[in-house]
């Protein structure tokens, strides 16, 4: 099947819902080392009627009436096999334009480069791109993301102070399959190989 583009923020919290395997490098423009490293992802997607859509929407002002949902985000390093901390999760919620859903405030609990509650601005392009720019206190950043395939995406983001761009990171993400997963895949695909062949066979 043809890859569909969500182009509407909580289309892309759908698809994106689930735990994702990421790699990410990160390049520093001072004299910072550049870093690389692993981790998952947990997305969860949060109906416009959870009590955490009130709890982010009203410190910021904005009635929680013009929200349609949002989703709760995890990070957890890869080798780290206990369960997250769901009271870390930072929470989006989405506030669209108008009803095509195109763009919006997205408002944040917690933000990426500073942990503050913040109000970003989305769009998505033609092409299913989804832009993100932030005004934090003393930075700017902006996330691009877009799906490869239905499992597999791309994420890009760059930090802004005033003398200009100091970080960049580049994330790619493939949806993570525990072993337990895999195990009832290779059961499932074995009990198929095992199975007799009930087509007939024609005869020349």
């Amino acid at each position: 099947m043809p890859l569909v583009q969500p182009l509407t923020m909580m289309d892309f919290f759908r698809k994106s819902e689930g735990i994702w395997f990421t790699q990410r490098t990160v390049h520093h423009f001072d004299a910072v080392a550049d870093q690389s490293g692993e981790s998952k992802l947990y997305v969860q997607v949060v109906a416009a009627d959870d009590p955490r859509i009130k709890q982010v929407c009203e410190p910021q002002g904005v009635d929680p009436a013009f929200a349609v949902g949002g989703a709760s985000f995890m990070w957890q390093e890869h080798q780290d096999n206990q369960a997250p901390n769901a009271e870390r999760a930072a929470v989006l919620v989405d506030v669209p334009d108008d009803e095509t859903g195109r763009s919006g405030k997205l408002l944040r609990n917690q933000g990426y480069v500073e942990k503050i509650p913040v109000v970003s601005r989305y769009w998505f392009g033609k092409d299913g791109i989804l832009t993100i720019d932030t005004d934090y206190d003393q930075n700017q950043g902006q996330e691009r993301c877009w799906f490869i395939t239905d499992d597999f995406r791309v994420r890009v983001s760059t930090v802004r102070a005033i003398n200009g761009v100091y970080m960049m990171t580049y994330c790619s993400e493939r949806r993570f399959v525990s072993d337990q997963d895999l195990a009832a895949m290779i059961q499932h695909n074995l009990a198929r190989a095992s199975q007799p062949d009930s087509t007939p066979m024609l005869k020349p």
